[in-house]
């Protein structure tokens, strides 16, 4: 284990500390801590966490067929190379594990992610054309696609019914030991900067893995976690939030600060850790270290960028990265109420006052915000539209940055379940997913009313994703997006009912308040002919499919930023979300 010694006064024993810091409490746990954590385990029952002694057999096996195959190709591909026999028969190659699985926390029905390990003499080349074609032709592979050209190059398939996400890497070695242990650095030295970020994620979970004091305490508290945040709706790296890896780190350095307490207490200190965090303070699980292998590592001493993080979780392993440079001001603000909302539910839950199954409740992200914006991907072939929604997700945090700078907008929380379009506000013959961001506007005093206009911030977000559509050969006819202005009332037009039920308010019968509210209350839509108040004003939408002109607001109309607006009166008019934006 990575432990510091830290010598205490009067000449007592010195004592053993994880991480960089000594611990906050190493008192163990007492009866009744035993007793909630048995409780938390029932509770997280219903939610699929725990995978069954049947399904973890097959997992096993499965992966063991895997290792066998990556053997039987690298041998193949050695004597194709001409290799003397003696060194083919001894050339090995080995399949690791990272991620959920070789945590130890994955779910039922969860995918693996895995790395592909070969010597020196076999190339990634290869590994994306012969091992591919032998997957091919092996009958319990399905599903099967490569992804060549992605920042990290992957190969997806299905091995008897289990997802597989396969990475490869390269060492400089003559060949593979089973025993082959991926976390020294010097194994780093020489290669290929997309061999090291394939390792990357092995390193990481064997590092975090090595620096807890108690992997199963750590590996319940965990599962506690993960549920927690994708119920609470702030799991996904990809849209601003944090993903696996970083939930993993920031529960590993809780293990740390309590080395001796069981996942019930653990999962409270969590929050009660994380609630009083002062951001941008990076969270760290043990110091940095330099291999002098001049690979970029996280350092906002000598990286002026690294200075903007948000809220940098580094990773413990060569070279140090911040594992969450997507978070943006909104998302942090969003998890930072939710640590603190996770505070008081646990404060409740040990005091006897709530169950655990509290702490799992969904918040009611459609009845927390007055407006929205719904934004909506279509294709006409369901393979472009599962493709095209890939493209579109990996780019909301664009658009919710572009929201953010907006001078009028406070938070922009984004949603990360997607939701399929209705089938009457779309045609039949189209694959349609929608996406909602909540807004918060800010406080404004002293005006009648104010004319928002989002034009910009959602076309430059729109040419975002078409300019890297088009500069990967992915535009195909039939794809677009829409971004659509609603208010709370009118989402039960884009939702089930479910989603959207609100609770019942008292009428207001004072007929002077309500006109004296009207008066100052004023409802616009926008026309051909300008600006009209005798029509309700229709859902705007930005149509984003490529062959409409844009629609420019005349100067007089635009909104004088000087003048002060009141909170009651603030209204969205348009993006010019009365924008017609299709090129």
């Amino acid at each position: 284990k990575y432990l510091d010694i830290s010598t205490t006064l009067g000449g007592q024993q010195p004592r053993k500390h994880y991480g960089i810091t000594s611990s906050i409490s190493l008192a163990f746990p007492r009866e009744i801590d035993h007793i909630y954590t048995q409780k938390l385990t029932e509770a997280m029952k219903p939610f699929g966490v725990f995978e069954g002694e049947d399904e973890l057999s097959h997992r096993l096996a499965v992966l063991g067929k895997l290792n066998s195959f990556v053997k039987e190709w690298i041998a193949e591909i050695s004597e194709s190379k001409n290799l003397p026999l003696s060194a083919v028969a001894n050339v090995g190659g080995k399949i690791f594990t990272f991620g959920s699985y070789r945590l130890g926390v994955h779910t039922k029905g969860a995918d693996i992610d895995a790395l592909c390990v070969a010597p020196r003499h076999v190339e990634r080349t290869d590994f994306f054309s012969s091992f591919f074609e032998k997957l091919k032709r092996h009958d319990e592979i399905k599903d099967l696609r490569a992804v060549e050209d992605a920042f990290v190059p992957v190969i997806k398939f299905k091995f008897d019914g289990i997802e597989i996400d396969l990475l490869f890497a390269r060492l400089a070695l003559q060949s593979i030991p089973d025993n082959l242990d991926l976390r020294g650095d010097s194994l780093l030295r020489n290669l290929d900067i997309r061999c090291i970020r394939s390792l990357n994620g092995c390193r990481v979970t064997d590092e975090i893995l090595y620096l807890v004091p108690n992997k199963e305490n750590f590996r319940l508290t965990l599962r506690a976690i993960k549920l927690w945040a994708k119920r609470r709706g702030i799991y996904s790296n990809m849209l601003g939030f944090l993903g696996g890896v970083s939930w993993a780190m920031l529960v590993a350095r809780t293990c740390q600060l309590y080395p001796n307490a069981v996942a019930a207490t653990l999962v409270h200190k969590f929050f009660l850790v994380f609630s009083k965090w002062e951001w941008p303070n990076p969270v760290l699980l043990k110091q940095p270290e330099d291999s002098n292998l001049n690979l970029p590592v996280w350092d906002p001493r000598v990286n002026p960028s690294d200075r903007y993080h948000l809220m940098p979780i580094i990773t413990p392993a060569y070279p140090q990265q911040n594992s969450t440079y997507n978070v943006s001001t909104s998302t942090r603000t969003i998890m930072s109420e939710e640590f603190r909302n996770g505070l008081s539910v646990t404060d409740e839950i040990l005091q006897g006052k709530a169950d655990w199954s509290k702490l799992f409740e969904p918040p009611n992200f459609f009845q927390k915000y007055k407006h929205y914006i719904v934004l909506t991907a279509s294709a006409s072939t369901e393979d472009n539209h599962l493709e095209w929604i890939g493209l579109v997700e990996s780019k909301i945090r664009v658009l919710v940055g572009n929201l953010e700078r907006n001078e009028y907008i406070t938070l922009a929380h984004v949603n990360p379940q997607s939701f399929p379009g209705s089938k009457e506000n779309h045609n039949e013959n189209e694959f349609v997913s929608m996406w909602f961001i909540g807004i918060s506007f800010k406080k404004l005093d002293n005006s009648d009313c104010v004319n928002i206009d989002l034009t910009y911030d959602i076309q430059s977000f729109t040419d975002t994703v078409y300019r890297q559509a088009s500069n990967i050969n992915m535009l195909k006819d039939g794809m677009t997006i829409e971004a659509t202005h609603v208010k709370k009332k009118q989402l039960h037009h884009y939702l089930p009912p479910e989603l959207v039920q609100r609770k019942k308010k008292v009428k207001i019968k004072y007929r002077n308040l309500t006109q004296c509210f009207c008066k100052n209350f004023s409802f616009f839509f926008w026309t051909q002919e300008g600006l009209s108040a005798t029509k309700p004003m229709p859902i705007p939408t930005i149509d984003t499919s490529r062959s409409q002109v844009i629609d420019i607001l005349p100067s007089k109309e635009l909104p004088d930023a000087s003048s002060p607006i009141p909170t009651s009166n603030l209204r969205v008019i348009k993006n010019s979300i009365r924008l017609t934006l299709n090129r």
